[in-house]
């Protein structure tokens, strides 16, 4: 069956190089291709699968669903399964948290509800610009393009892509630099060229510009900024929220309430498409109809989300999450002291860490390394030099600790002894 996929498929296609199999079925934290080999996931669909693959309390309600024929397609039409996902987002996720926005479902994927969120942007401020940051990845529209800062997902675009301003994200230049204070002395000095932003737009965890973590009291200070100066805030959650990072949404530990969201990937809870813009009350100025989308009312995502938010209803689901942090964090940090030339330290927060290396080439060869001994991670950066590791949320401590055991062994077979330091690559 490969080769139908190498004969047929665009060249365009990327992870299925770095796991050449045919995959069949899927259950929890586990992959199986089609010869039955099973294959530990720490990838979780690019951050798609918080929860693992056909979590059954998410399968048995969509398959309810389909049974008694609910709507599937709606396009923006009053629904039951809209209007159940709205009124227990509400109550789960927004209430408790004290948080106040209008729902916008702009189309099927992260990168439209990002394109929603700058055009309302520009459309409230009426201004052109966009701040983004170093290292930022928000999608492959021309929009969302234009505020990434990968140059080379930058230069498949084809065109030169404008009005966004890239600004050094946390720590961009160590330890000594605080970038707030270059980005307000930018915006404040009239000789600066750089004209005043409509929004900035901001992963708080980059997790694939290389896992880069703000710190919350930088966020609050981007907030304040972009208050004192009039930017709306955009946090762009798809990756890093929806638990991936801990809490719901990756933002909570700073204490900010962004003016925009934009969360999709595991905000269904199963793999179906689902995005969505949340809005401040009053930046909700569209006109009906003004941002449309044939897809933007899938309504079987809508029923796996209600689902998924029984995990939110009580602290126990976050409390599970961070310690399974715990385990994973300690154990790289071990990699880390044992093989200090290899790696330079662990970054990330909840369940999305990675382990930089001081050779770009390593992440791959880990990745390749423990695919063939039945383990899924991908890699990030800029230059692909963090080994990238995230675990389905609802993975099992025995689980996990295969998993760690599969990572020690492809950490040896790619280095050797720790005190011997051979890329074998």
């Amino acid at each position: 069956m490969m080769n139908v996929i190498d004969r047929h498929e665009s060249e365009v296609r990327g992870y299925v190089r770095n796991f050449p199999v045919v995959f069949d079925r899927a259950e929890g934290s586990y992959l199986y291709d089609a010869d039955e080999h099973r294959y530990l996931d720490f990838f979780s669909g690019a951050g798609a699968l918080n929860y693992g693959h056909n979590h059954p309390r998410l399968k048995t309600h969509l398959l309810d669903y389909i049974e008694r024929d609910g709507i599937t397609h709606g396009l923006d039409l009053a629904t039951r399964a809209k209007a159940e996902f709205m009124q227990r987002f509400h109550e789960v996720i927004l209430e408790p948290r004290g948080l106040d926005y209008r729902l916008q479902f702009p189309g099927p994927t992260g990168t439209n509800a990002v394109e929603a969120a700058l055009k309302l942007a520009r459309k409230v401020t009426g201004r052109d610009k966009i701040m983004s940051f170093t290292n930022a990845f928000h999608g492959m529209t021309l929009g969302a393009l234009a505020v990434t800062g990968n140059a080379f997902k930058r230069s498949g675009a084809g065109i030169t892509l404008t009005l966004s301003d890239t600004m050094p994200f946390y720590n961009y230049f160590g330890d000594d630099t605080d970038t707030l204070d270059y980005i307000d002395r930018l915006l404040t000095d009239n000789g600066s060229g750089m004209d005043l932003p409509a929004a900035a737009i901001i992963e708080t965890v980059q997790a694939e510009g290389g896992i880069n973590v703000a710190s919350a009291e930088w966020l609050q200070g981007l907030a304040a900024l972009c208050e004192r100066h009039g930017i709306l805030l955009i946090v762009d959650d798809i990756q890093a929220g929806c638990g991936r990072t801990g809490s719901f949404f990756s933002f909570e530990e700073a204490g900010i309430k962004p003016d925009i969201v934009c969360l999709s990937k595991s905000l269904s809870g199963y793999g179906l498409p689902l995005a969505l813009t949340l809005i401040k009350p009053e930046h909700d100025q569209w006109e009906p109809g003004e941002h449309n989308g044939t897809f933007r009312g899938n309504n079987h995502a809508f029923v796996t989300a209600t689902a998924a938010l029984g995990f939110w209803e009580n602290g126990d689901f976050e409390a599970q999450v961070a310690t399974r942090s715990r385990m994973l964090r300690e154990h790289l940090e071990t990699l880390v002291a044992r093989y200090p030339k290899a790696f330079t330290e662990v970054r990330g927060r909840g369940m999305m860490l990675g382990l930089a290396c001081h050779d770009s080439a390593l992440p791959r060869a880990l990745s390749a390394a423990a695919f063939a001994r039945g383990l899924l991670h991908e890699t990030a950066g800029p230059d692909d030099e963090v080994a990238k590791y995230m675990p389905a949320l609802t993975i099992s401590e025995e689980q996990l600790r295969e998993g760690l055991k599969i990572i020690d062994g492809s950490v040896e077979a790619v280095l050797g002894r720790p005190d011997a330091y051979a890329i074998a690559v």
